[in-house]
Parts: structure tokens; C-alpha cells; sequence
């Protein structure tokens, strides 16, 4: 319904696009004999060909428009600027290098002057625009409304995100719906019936946009309605059963030329995986020596606190479930591992918590160290050997791993880490189970900068001391 709108509007933004645009060329080139840098020209001089402002139309056109800045999506401001940004710098190296080989008289300071007044004018332009609407209360958007086939959490999901893009023009009509009565409300929003009858809706409502958010047990459900759907006189969305795919990173790519959904097993890929072992090296060797001093004031302090030696090692699971052996300074009495089943502690939730505040194993020294995390810097070692790497899933001792539910085994698909997305993020205050779905999370969000940020926050998580004992 929207589709004419839509194109009118993408029109008047390139018209006044390109309008602006050889405004803009023309006061750089009044204004260049009067700059008070660069070489001294005169008024004459900063006349050119009228062909440059053909060229300068076209190359603008041609480029905002592969870039696709006036897709009809919705984008907030900066990312408006940014889109704009990124087309106008293309357009300007373009432009540079037809005149380099063309009208190289023309002064190379006019030609920067022009970038920097249009990218004012365009950007500044589009914020006028912004602000004057929501001013007038109006959208700089085409109103859409906007029907959600299935109720469900999928569907509940979606009509939050719809809820949230109001500024760009949505508005959700309501839900339809098998399972639930007509004229029910699902989250202040009403069942308008049932999923058959979606061609009735869309009329009577005025829909714009068709989200069917099923999940894949009611597949079936949508290919009856497929034809029905085709005829229809608004945009059919379908949104993947988030449920299923949450736990895999997923892409959309081709297979014989047809789009498909492909999920991919939640693990680092091959380049990934080398730069953060590089990482690992270098920051994990540089901390090691760094913090010897350290670690031989806490080994005498354990050693003149306690019997028993200072390094405990750990039989932990690592990547893929391979066992290791990791190191810790022993903040602990001797023996305390035959201890632990007595001490297992669970939430009110029934959540296996594996660390609780009063564990009467944990010695005067071992408190400290705990508190502080210093413990744990022994495994730089484990770090270096391959074993761990500083950021990643926490490796678990294997009778925890042993009451993994299956979607948890996720996180052992990536290098076991010194630090994660948990620690910094409630560390012991929070049970395996929530864990494992932060964890999940870093997993398919990794990046360097990831890892860096994590490291940067771990050092303010110990420092609170929040979590730690």
C-alpha cells in the first residue's frame, strides 16, 4: 500500500539531494578566492567547465543510490548521517579522480572545501528535516501498520521490537491467533482472530505489513495460508523460529540460488581463532612477568599461612571436553576436594550453585586471594601451554559437566578462558545455569574488541569486588 509513498519520498530526498549539492559547489567555488589558507587565487581562476556540475550530479546520483540511502528502512539519525557520510566521501574520491585526469586547473583546496560544506549541508539538512517533523508530531516515515501472525513468545517478541520503532512509523494492529479467543488482549494488544483469517484483517484494518512469526510446529499452518498470503495487498514478513536458532549463529546465504537460512555451530572461525591465540601470547606472556613479584609474595604467604604447597592443580574440561590440568594458587586447607559433595549448595530455583560466601575450607590467605581473584593468576600459565585462553567460557570440573543439559555443551565449543562475559556480569553471584547462557552469548558475539572490553571490565569487577569469595 505503501509503495508509491514510498518511491515519491525517495525522490524528493535525492532531488533535494542533489539540489543542495551543486548549491554547495557553487559557494565553494565563490568562496575559495577568500580563504585565508592555502595559495592565493584569483576570483577568475575558480571558474570551471558547466560539464563539472554534470558530473557532479551524476556521480552523486549513481553513488547515493548504489549505496542504498534512500532504501525505504528505517534508521535512526546517527545512522542516517553515517549512510550519508559514507556515500558523500565515495561520491568526492570519484569526483577527484574524473578531474585529475580532466580539469586538473581545478584548486585541489576548493575540491576538499566542497566535501566538508556538503557533507554540512546534506546531514544537516536530513537533522532540519527530523527535528521539524517531530516537532509537527509526525514521522519522517511512511505510517505502516502492522499484523502478527502467532501470539506466541516469537510473536510477543516481535510486537516489543515493532513497539520500540514507533519513531519510524509502525504501529501494530494486533495479533491473529489458533490458540487464543478473539478479543483477548495479548500484552494490551488485541486477537483479532484466527490466523485464516488474515485476508479479512488486512483489509479491514488497513494493514501494511504481515509478520508471520509461527513457530515450526505450526508450519503447516503457513503453508496453507501461502496462497492467501501472495494475494495479499501488503508486505509479508516471516520471521525463523527464534527459539531453535538462538543457541547457533545463523546467516543468510545462497544455495543454488535460493536464499537460505544456515546455521552454524556456535565456534570460532579459523581466523578468529588464530588472531586470539596470537592475543593470548603476547598479553599473557607480558602479564606473567609482570606479575611475578606478585606471585612469589602470595606463594610464601600461602606457604607460612598453611601446610601444603602454593600451586593446587585442577583436572577442569576444556575445548571440545578435553580434560586439562589447570593451576591455581591453593587457597584452601589440604584435602578439600574430598569435601566438596557434602558442601554442594543449590538455589532457591534449584540451581547448583558451585561457590558459596561461608565455605569453611578456604583459608585466612586463601580469602584474600579469592576476593581479589589473585588465585587465578596462575593460569596464565594454562594460557601460554594452549590450554585456556584469558577470555572465554570459565572451565568447569567434569561432575558439573556431567549434569550439562545439552544446549550447555554449547560452551565448550570455544577455548576455556581466565575471564568471561559472566564474571564481569554478577560473577558467583549467579548460578551454572545463567552461566552458561552468558557464555552462549560471547560465544556468538565474539570479536577481539570483545575480548578487550572483558579484560578492561574485569579489572573493575575485582577491584568492586563484587561476586568474588
Amino acid at each position: 500500500m505503501q509503495e508509491p509513498s514510498r518511491t515519491h519520498d525517495a525522490l524528493v530526498r535525492l532531488i533535494s539531494d542533489l539540489v543542495l549539492t551543486e548549491l554547495v559547489l557553487l559557494l565553494a567555488r565563490l568562496a575559495r578566492p577568500f580563504f585565508p589558507f592555502g595559495s592565493q587565487i584569483a576570483d577568475g581562476k575558480t571558474n570551471f567547465s558547466p560539464f563539472v556540475f554534470v558530473m557532479v550530479a551524476l556521480t552523486w546520483g549513481t553513488t547515493f543510490v548504489l549505496l542504498a540511502v534512500y532504501e525505504p528502512r528505517e534508521q535512526r539519525a546517527i545512522e542516517e548521517a553515517q549512510s550519508i557520510f559514507v556515500a558523500t566521501t565515495l561520491a568526492t574520491l570519484i569526483l577527484a579522480s574524473f578531474l585529475y585526469f580532466t580539469f586538473r586547473n581545478i584548486s585541489r583546496l576548493l575540491i576538499l572545501s566542497f566535501y566538508l560544506f556538503d557533507l554540512v549541508a546534506l546531514i544537516g539538512f536530513r537533522l532540519a528535516l527530523r527535528s521539524s517533523l517531530k516537532w509537527a508530531g509526525k514521522s519522517p516515515y511512511a505510517k505502516r501498520r502492522v499484523l502478527i501472525l502467532g501470539a506466541g513468545e516469537g510473536g510477543r517478541d516481535i510486537s516489543h521490537m515493532v513497539e520500540s520503532y514507533r519513531w519510524a512509523g509502525l504501529e501494530l494492529v494486533g495479533f491473529l491467533d489458533d490458540t487464543l479467543p478473539p478479543r483477548s488482549t495479548v500484552d494490551g494488544l488485541p486477537v483479532l482472530g484466527r490466523i485464516d483469517q488474515v485476508a479479512q484483517a488486512v483489509i479491514s484494518k488497513g494493514v501494511d505489513e504481515v509478520v508471520v512469526a509461527l513457530p515450526l510446529k505450526n508450519y503447516d499452518r503457513f503453508v496453507a495460508l501461502f496462497d492467501v498470503l501472495q494475494t495479499l495487498p501488503a508486505r509479508v514478513r516471516i520471521v525463523p523460529d527464534h527459539v531453535k536458532t538462538t543457541l547457533l549463529r545463523t546467516r543468510v546465504e545462497e544455495l543454488a540460488g535460493v536464499p537460505m537460512i544456515t546455521l552454524q555451530k556456535p565456534t570460532l572461525a579459523p581466523f578468529e581463532r588464530y588472531i586470539k591465540r596470537v592475543f593470548d601470547l603476547v598479553v599473557g606472556s607480558l602479564s606473567l612477568l609482570a606479575s611475578l613479584p606478585l606471585a612469589a609474595f602470595i606463594a610464601i604467604a600461602i606457604r607460612l599461612d598453611t601446610t601444603g604447597p602454593a600451586i593446587f592443580r585442577q583436572q577442569r574440561v576444556g575445548e571440545d571436553g578435553r580434560l586439562f590440568w589447570m593451576y591455581k594458587f591453593r587457597s584452601m586447607v589440604q584435602g578439600a576436594e574430598k569435601q566438596q559433595a557434602d558442601l554442594l549448595r543449590y538455589s532457591e530455583e534449584g540451581y547448583l550453585l558451585d561457590k558459596h560466601r561461608d565455605d569453611p575450607r578456604v583459608t585466612r590467605v586463601g580469602r584474600w586471594i579469592r576476593r581479589t581473584s589473585l588465585d587465578e593468576l596462575p593460569q596464565l600459565i594454562n594460557v601460554i601451554k594452549g590450554n585456556m585462553s584469558l577470555v572465554g567460557p570459565r572451565p568447569e570440573i567434569p561432575f558439573l559437566v556431567e549434569t550439562y543439559e545439552p544446549w550447555q555443551w554449547q560452551r565448550l565449543s570455544v577455548p576455556q578462558g581466565i575471564t568471561g562475559w559472566w564474571q564481569i556480569n554478577g560473577r558467583s553471584d549467579k548460578p551454572m545455569l545463567l552461566h552458561t547462557e552468558d557464555d552462549l552469548y560471547y560465544i556468538q558475539n565474539y570479536s577481539l574488541l570483545l575480548d578487550i572490553q572483558i579484560l578492561w571490565r574485569t579489572v573493575a569487577a575485582v577491584l568492586k569486588r563484587q561476586g568474588a569469595f
